[in-house]
């Protein structure tokens, strides 16, 4: 996106391949910019080697989404802007994802103030560099103990290289400057709490995550606003279930005129408010009295949760 748009001031065109996968808002904003964009492969590896392919048959400049020097020369800037606004920081906590940000934010960071802690974060369910890391560990393990014995390759061969040149960028960029960081272990972050750095305040992302850093000045990268809205939604959602601000449940309850509206009235004498609510009559069992009602519900937290399924049942209302 980034190109797209620059490349649009500055009258050159711009090929963007992405796979098929890839959010639409981002393609669709691709094209807003004057982009010509390629939906290929199934994965990254696969778009990367497309585009190897046009570079070369038509004579293009090829750059990289995050292992590119320029690139990260150019997120690095966010670790310079951090430092001139927090003058007494301490820590600062960076989302991984390809690698570039991180990057290019511990080059700046640690060039113009070393004893600053650059942290990794990564989702528990995405945690490639992580991954990248310990398997470039074996490799050079493997590689110092046999010099000919060359590392398997797999399905993920491509994106782990990519990997393996961005962190070997990082370390001797920094390395010739004067300045070699520390690369402390990613944290992993739970999908749970993915959500709810959606919607709370950013101090309580890595609540329990890293207690070291209590007490001392920390800045959070936020990342990812141009996350498809579809998704975002999803993510929201998520977050409001594991901090117990929605739920679900499934009800029997009497089919007679009035039993939804006892039903709901019972629902809101404790507060919480009806989101969605499905009659289920054909699979409600023998009892043709009954209905299942699978019912979603706003609360306010786990406790609240507890409080209506308590009053549901009291009221002679089983809860499946």
């Amino acid at each position: 996106m980034g190109m797209a748009y620059h490349g649009g001031l500055l009258g050159i065109p711009v090929t963007v391949v992405m796979p098929r996968f890839a959010p639409l808002i981002k393609a669709a904003t691709c094209r807003r910019l004057g982009a010509t964009v390629i939906m290929y492969g199934d994965n990254l590896a696969e778009a990367r080697a497309h585009a190897d392919e046009l570079t070369a048959a038509q004579g293009l400049a090829y750059i990289h989404g995050y292992d590119d020097a320029d690139v990260i020369a150019g997120q690095g800037t966010m670790g310079l802007e951090v430092i001139e606004q927090v003058p007494d920081l301490e820590a600062i906590v960076v989302p991984i994802g390809g690698g570039g940000l991180i990057a290019g934010v511990a080059l700046a960071v640690k060039s113009l103030r070393p004893e600053v802690q650059v942290i990794g974060v990564e989702p528990d369910n995405a945690a490639c560099y992580t991954v990248a890391l310990a398997r470039w560990a074996g490799s050079r393990r493997r590689s110092e103990s046999d010099p000919g014995r060359r590392p398997r390759g797999g399905a993920d061969r491509p994106a782990l290289l990519q990997h393996r040149q961005a962190l070997r960028r990082q370390s001797g960029d920094c390395e010739r400057g004067g300045h070699r960081p520390r690369h402390p272990a990613p944290h992993g972050v739970g999908e749970e709490c993915r959500g709810r750095r959606r919607r709370r305040q950013p101090r309580r992302l890595h609540r329990g995550k890293l207690p070291e850093l209590k007490s001392k000045r920390v800045v959070l990268a936020l990342a990812g606003g141009n996350i498809d809205l579809n998704i975002l939604d999803r993510v929201i959602e998520v977050g409001l279930v594991a901090d117990g601000r929605m739920c679900r449940f499934t009800a029997l309850a009497s089919d007679r005129p009035g039993g939804l509206a006892m039903l709901a009235g019972l629902i809101a004498s404790t507060g919480a408010s009806i989101k969605d609510i499905v009659h289920d009559r054909a699979f409600s069992g023998p009892d043709v009295s009954a209905v299942r009602v699978v019912c979603v519900v706003e609360t306010t937290d786990h406790q609240h949760i507890e409080r209506l399924l308590a009053v549901l049942r009291g009221a002679g209302i089983q809860i499946l």
